[in-house]
C-alpha cells in the first residue's frame, strides 16, 4: 500500500489538536498579496519606464535621474513587501530554512564566473519557489541575491532590480500549477521549461534596468529620452541581441540541464526537510481535558 504524499494529521493531547492546512511555510494573507501586488505594479514601471514615458515627458527629461529614483523606490518597496509577506506566518524554523537555501544561493552565483550562462543558483530558486510556494519564494529570491551581491562586491544600483526580478522568478515557481499533486518526470518537465522561459525574461528585466544607464557609451543601441517608442524598441532589441544573448541562452541551458539531473533528488530532498520541519502545522485548543 502506497501512502498520500500530502495528508492531514489530527493528534490530541490533552486539551489541543493540531492539524495540517497545506497552505506552504508562509501563507499569502490578503495584505501580504496586495503588498506584492503594489510591489509587481510599480516594479513593472520601473523596468519599462523608457517604453512609458513619451519624448518631452518630465520623466523623459530626467533620464539620467530617473534609474536612481526608482532603484531607491524598489528598495523601499521590496522590503515593505518582505516584511509583509514575513509577517503572514515566518516562524523560526521557516528562518532557518530561508537561511539555508539563501546562503547556499549566494554560494552557488559565484560558481562560473566570468563563464556565460553558468549561474547554477537559479535552477535552485526554482525548486525551493516550488516546494516552499510563492510567498517564501518571493522573500528568498530577494534574501539570495542580497546575500550573494554582499559576498560577490556586486552592489549598486542594479541591486534592488536584481533582488525584485529574482523575487519574480523564484515567486513564480510556486505559482506553477498542481504544486499539491504533479510529481515525477511532468513536474521536472514543467519546471525545466518554467525554468528555461524564466532565465530569458530575468534577463530581459535586467537588461530593461540597465539599459538607461548607458547614455552616450554605445549610442547606437543606448536608449534615447528624445527618440519615439519604436526606435527606442528597436534599440534595445539591438542592446539584447549585442550583449546578453549568449548568456541569457547559457543560463536558460543550465538551469534547464541542472533540473532535469539534480532536480528529482533536490525537490525529493527539501519536501522531506519540509514536512520534519512541519511548517505547516497549526494549533488549536478543542476545549476537553484529560
Amino acid at each position: 500500500m502506497t501512502r498520500a504524499r500530502t495528508r492531514t494529521k489530527t493528534r490530541r493531547t490533552g486539551t489541543r489538536t493540531t492539524g495540517s492546512t497545506g497552505v506552504g511555510p508562509i501563507p499569502l494573507s490578503p495584505r501580504s498579496t496586495a503588498a506584492l501586488a503594489l510591489v509587481t505594479v510599480t516594479g513593472i514601471a520601473a523596468f519599462t519606464w523608457p517604453f512609458l514615458a513619451p519624448p518631452g515627458s518630465q520623466v523623459a527629461a530626467h533620464a539620467r535621474d530617473a534609474p536612481w529614483l526608482f532603484a531607491g523606490l524598489l528598495v523601499l518597496l521590496v522590503a515593505v513587501a518582505a516584511a509583509a509577506v514575513a509577517e503572514s506566518g515566518l516562524g523560526p524554523k521557516a528562518v532557518a530554512m530561508l537561511g539555508v537555501l539563501a546562503a547556499t544561493g549566494a554560494a552557488l552565483r559565484p560558481v562560473g564566473a566570468g563563464t556565460a550562462g553558468i549561474e547554477p543558483m537559479f535552477f535552485l530558486m526554482v525548486l525551493s519557489g516550488r516546494v516552499l510556494g510563492p510567498g517564501f519564494g518571493f522573500v528568498l529570491g530577494n534574501v539570495t541575491m542580497f546575500a550573494s551581491a554582499l559576498l560577490t562586491g556586486g552592489v549598486g544600483p542594479w541591486l534592488p532590480f536584481q533582488m525584485l526580478a529574482m523575487g519574480w522568478f523564484t515567486l513564480g515557481a510556486g505559482l506553477l500549477p498542481g504544486r499539491e499533486r504533479l510529481r515525477g518526470r511532468a513536474e521536472i518537465a514543467v519546471l525545466a521549461c518554467y525554468g528555461f522561459l524564466a532565465a530569458f525574461a530575468y534577463g530581459t528585466a535586467m537588461n530593461l534596468a540597465g539599459w538607461p544607464f548607458m547614455g552616450a557609451m554605445a549610442s547606437s543601441v543606448a536608449f534615447d529620452p528624445g527618440a519615439a517608442v519604436a526606435a527606442n524598441l528597436a534599440r534595445f532589441v539591438a542592446y539584447c541581441l549585442a550583449t546578453s544573448l549568449g548568456w541569457d541562452l547559457g543560463r536558460a541551458v543550465v538551469t534547464v540541464v541542472l533540473t532535469l539531473t539534480a532536480g528529482p533528488a533536490l525537490l525529493r530532498a527539501l519536501r522531506r526537510a519540509t514536512r520534519r520541519a512541519a511548517f505547516e502545522t497549526r494549533v488549536t485548543f478543542d476545549g476537553r481535558t484529560g
